[in-house]
């Protein structure tokens, strides 16, 4: 009977493991069909596809994919497939159909998406998302998605959820942000030429739980020009600990 209790207590450890959210990353690339002597249109997609879960997978996939395919989706009709092959051809055929209209004005496009779990722990589990894209103009756009999930259920965790008190968490925020842009106390945020909305300080739309501390990253044209890049302002978590819900 001992030994009957104790096989029943290991496949219960098993089918436990077996359900342990986990994730590998899979690639998938298309290719234009049209001739091309330099620069030939392509998509790459490498992403991260949570796995063993059930529906916890289930909704970080389908959160991730509605965000690529936010990034690399340009046809007016929705895309009724939810599969990274049929995005990927959606790109290329978005090219092609635009190369037949203006055949000397569109080359060279290209979309790169590359995925990776920036953070995990057993409160808070963050994707970061590289894409870059060109299609066609002086350059192509690049910046990163930050994705944040509660890994026991797999639903977002946004942004403002992150902050006991985001209001307070802000106020600090700037307070160094000032510091690090030499930006003086009293004067407008946007007065050394950034482009904050109404002239005020706002939170990234983009905020990243790395090894090192809490991120803050504003892409190009959040908070800039393109010519001024991405900024950015890393808080080491002894710092911000007292103002996060998430650890």
């Amino acid at each position: 009977m001992k030994q009957y209790a104790f096989l029943v207590f290991l496949f219960l450890i098993c089918i436990s493991c077996n359900k342990e959210l986990s994730f590998d990353n899979e690639t998938f690339k298309k290719k234009t069909s049209l001739p091309c002597n330099k620069d030939c249109p392509y998509i790459l997609i490498d992403i991260p596809i949570a796995k063993n879960s059930g529906i916890v997978a289930d909704s970080i996939n389908k959160k991730v994919y509605s965000v690529v395919k936010e990034i690399v989706y340009f046809e007016e009709k929705p895309l009724k497939s939810s599969d990274y092959t049929t995005l990927a051809s959606s790109f290329i055929a978005s090219y092609e159909e635009m190369h037949k209209k203006f055949p000397s004005e569109t080359y060279g496009w290209e979309a790169k998406i590359v995925g990776n779990i920036e953070f995990q722990s057993e409160q808070i589990l963050n994707i970061k998302i590289d894409h870059y894209t060109f299609t066609g103009g002086a350059h192509g756009y690049q910046g990163f998605r930050s994705l944040l999930f509660d890994p026991k259920t797999g639903k977002t965790i946004f942004n403002d959820q992150i902050f006991k008190n985001q209001k307070q968490f802000k106020a600090f925020a700037e307070k160094e942000f000032r510091l690090k842009y030499n930006i003086p106390e009293k004067a407008n945020i946007n007065a050394t030429g950034l482009m904050f909305e109404n002239d005020q300080f706002q939170l990234p739309q983009n905020i990243f739980y790395t090894e090192e501390g809490l991120l803050l990253y504003y892409n190009s044209y959040e908070a800039a020009s393109y010519a001024e890049g991405a900024k950015e302002i890393l808080f080491p978590y002894d710092k911000v600990r007292p103002y996060l819900r998430y650890q």
